[in-house]
């Protein structure tokens, strides 16, 4: 009896914490708001620190492509995610 209990407390914390994790959907058109920050060194906008941050565990993907990386790598995507206060 105890031995059930325990498991079951064990599967609702699992179903818990899977549905507090949201999947992140790597798509970098999303971050077509941190373009124009990025080239010109203007201040983001508030939308592209969110998709930024949401986007952050696309990163590493986004740094291996080669028609990416050289927008990920850049100084002004460095200096956007400082802005937004995502570290790379």
């Amino acid at each position: 009896m105890l031995v059930v209990m325990a498991l079951q407390l064990l599967v609702a914390e699992l179903v818990v914490g899977v549905a507090q994790s949201k999947a992140v959907t790597c798509e970098p058109t999303q971050l077509m708001s941190c373009l124009k920050p990025i080239l010109n060194g203007t201040p983001p906008p508030s939308k592209c620190c969110r998709k930024l941050k949401e986007q952050k565990p696309c990163m590493c993907r986004y740094m291996k492509d080669p028609s990416l990386a050289k927008y990920v790598k850049s100084p002004g995507a460095k200096k956007v995610a400082k802005a937004c206060h995502v570290t790379p």
